[in-house]
This record gives structure tokens, C-alpha cells and sequence, in this order.
């Protein structure tokens, strides 16, 4: 009959870990891993700018990290670069949101004006849209108004209408690198 050990488990578990070191190293390797993986499907995501309507934000052929999923829609606000399917054709479209439900939006003479109020907006260059004029338009509740950067390029809600907040994919974390 064999004997029954004296020593308790936990020294015998400590036992096992040392005389087996790489067994633990493989397992933080897989877990971190694993880690990465959840983190690039549900969390991060990059993409690859396909048009020069964001620039000199993002420019094309330049990579963007998304934080997913998209936004609250109740959290959005004006500002904030965010991902959608593009209405006409469902391609993935990265645009600035400059105003939200309610909102009235226009553009005069190549100055956003929001509210009755211009906005600030120094990365956009309005020597290059100078004497365009747009709307105003009152953006619908539960939607987003969303332009580029590139204001005389940009394919955006002047064109195609205001965006529903509920297909809001992802915001734009920053570009990279």
C-alpha cells in the first residue's frame, strides 16, 4: 500500500511550478495572446483611410485605430472622428461629427456655423472652400451630422443626409503612427 504524503498540496503546486518553469511561461504567452486577440475583434480595430476628404486629420493611405463598438449615440458630440456605412454604397466611412440632434448646421462663407455660432476649426483650411455656402439645415433627433476635413472634397451629410447615431460603428482613437 502506498504511503500517503505528508506534504501539503500547495507546497507540492510550488513544487510542480519550479520544476517546470516552461509550462507557465507558455501559458502567460497563450493567455496574453488571447488577450490581444478579444482586445483586436471587440476593442481595436485599425483602418486604412481610403480618400483624402479628412485631411490633414487623416490622410489617404493612412491607418486609423478605431475604438469598437461605436459610440452611445446618446454620447456622441461634435467633435468626436466616427466610422459608418457609407448610405450609398455601405463602404466604410470615416467623417467628423459637427453637430447632433436638433442642431442647426450651415456653412457660410467656408465658416461652420452651428447654432447661430461659428465654429472654430483650425484643421480646416477655408482659403481652399472660400465663398461656399451650405443650408441651414435643423439635424434630426437621434442623428449626426457628419463632415470632412477636406471640405472641398468630402462626400458627407451636405450630400447624402444626416446619419443615424444608431449606425455609428466606431470612433477614431488616433491616427497611426
Amino acid at each position: 500500500m502506498a504511503a500517503l504524503s505528508t506534504v501539503p498540496l500547495a507546497v507540492q503546486e510550488a513544487g510542480d511550478r519550479r520544476r517546470h518553469p516552461g509550462r507557465w511561461t507558455f501559458r502567460a504567452v497563450l493567455l496574453g495572446l488571447a488577450l490581444v486577440l478579444a482586445a483586436r475583434i471587440w476593442l481595436v480595430a485599425p483602418v486604412v483611410v481610403a480618400s483624402d476628404s479628412m485631411e490633414p486629420t487623416l490622410g489617404k493611405g493612412s491607418v486609423a485605430l478605431l475604438l469598437k463598438p461605436g459610440p452611445d449615440p446618446a454620447g456622441v458630440s461634435a467633435g468626436t472622428t466616427v466610422v459608418f456605412p457609407h448610405p450609398d454604397d455601405g463602404s466604410t466611412t470615416v467623417k467628423r461629427v459637427v453637430a447632433t440632434g436638433g442642431q442647426t448646421v450651415a456653412i457660410e462663407d467656408a465658416v461652420l456655423v452651428v447654432d447661430g455660432v461659428a465654429v472654430d476649426e483650425p484643421f480646416v483650411d477655408r482659403s481652399r472652400i472660400d465663398g461656399t455656402y451650405f443650408g441651414p439645415v435643423t439635424v434630426p433627433e437621434g442623428h449626426v451630422f457628419v463632415m470632412g476635413d477636406n471640405r472641398g472634397v468630402s462626400v458627407d451629410s451636405r450630400h447624402f443626409g444626416s446619419v443615424p447615431a444608431e449606425d455609428l460603428e466606431a470612433t477614431v482613437l488616433l491616427p497611426w503612427p
